[in-house]
């Protein structure tokens, strides 16, 4: 099931929509802004408005913002692990990421540390399970892919086994549900300072992954081809590990575990150019950080309360996924 378009065109269309998207997803909210308010505010400088000014710049931005480079994050780390594993099954959190970076928060949670410190944990233990994973993977014989999920898979039930034992002894009045809302995803603690620290770290990881995602066409040829064609592979999935790392890590740590992004979107950008990973990378980060944008706004929208990131993207992930499985036939090029 695909039809590829024109990828020029399809760039700029996605780029325009991703716009259209940021200018309607700041005016929308508790208090409703004209989107040519908005547009005046952040690009002419033309408001006199206080209240308005403080809506846009310091609630509404930072978190449009988080949610653009949150989304593209997860769907260009899922595409290239998906290309890297030769998987489609694989996404941005296969090599133990989240429940790292889960365990960091909670553990900082448990502590009754502030945001700041909530965050750095989960950013830090993310990494340390991706470097865990790398690192177990390299003890072992065989295929080197094959060998790096299977180790993902270990450390990130490692993790999650640590993280279900801290919500066991948490305090269940307090800490415990603070971290079962931080492990569904939210953005709802996103600050202008927050997104000065993130920006750079999310944005440094997305850029690497899109300077080599043409050596991802090689290696989803396979290890010998990869090896014929004299790419050094060790160095090329140290690269792609750790830039995805870098991405997904940043992301979780300000989002909180958002699933299905990593998975589904890059089965997207497919049907729209094909498995060409020059193409996808780019499309992938467009579409995602399109889609979680909407997905925020539904959920800061649609009910009193805020809804969890993590059950609006399984709500519709899942049977979108099984759409897929459904219309392929389960094959996937």
């Amino acid at each position: 099931m695909r039809f590829e378009l024109n990828h020029k065109f399809l760039l700029l269309l996605l780029i325009g929509l991703l716009f259209v998207t940021f200018l309607v997803s700041i005016s929308v909210g508790r208090y409703s802004l004209p989107v040519d308010a908005v547009f005046s505010a952040l690009f002419l400088n033309n408001s006199s408005d206080s209240v308005v000014t403080n809506i846009i710049f310091n609630i509404r931005l930072p978190r449009v913002i988080a949610a653009m480079l949150v989304g593209a994050a997860l769907a260009v780390s899922g595409a290239a692990f998906q290309g890297l594993f030769k998987n489609p099954l694989v996404s941005s959190y296969q090599l133990g990421v989240s429940s790292g970076a889960g365990f960091g928060a909670a553990l900082a949670l448990t502590m009754a540390a502030g945001a700041v410190v909530v965050q750095g944990f989960a950013f830090a233990f993310g990494i340390i399970a991706v470097v865990a994973s790398f690192a177990m993977s390299r003890i072992y014989k065989g295929s080197s892919a094959l060998t790096l999920v299977l180790s993902g898979i270990i450390v990130g039930s490692f993790f999650s086994a640590l993280v279900s034992f801290l919500q066991y002894i948490a305090d269940p009045t307090d800490t415990l549900p603070a971290i079962v809302f931080w492990l569904m995803g939210s953005l709802s603690s996103v600050t202008a300072s927050t997104m000065q620290v993130a920006i750079p770290v999310i944005f440094a990881g997305i850029v690497g992954i899109m300077l080599v995602r043409w050596r991802i066409n090689i290696l989803a040829m396979g290890e010998d081809e990869a090896r014929a064609l004299g790419v050094d592979l060790r160095l090329v999935v140290a690269i792609i590990v750790a830039c995805c790392t870098i991405a997904t890590a940043s992301a979780v740590c300000i989002s909180g575990i958002v699933g299905w992004v990593g998975l589904v979107i890059p089965h997207i950008g497919r049907m729209m150019v094909g498995p060409d990973y020059k193409k996808l990378i780019p499309v992938s980060a467009l579409v995602g950080a399109a889609y979680l944008v909407i997905i925020d706004d539904i959920a800061r929208t649609v009910t009193a309360g805020e809804i969890p990131l993590g059950i609006l993207t399984a709500l519709i992930g899942t049977p979108f996924f099984g759409y897929l499985l459904w219309k392929s036939k389960a094959s996937w090029s």
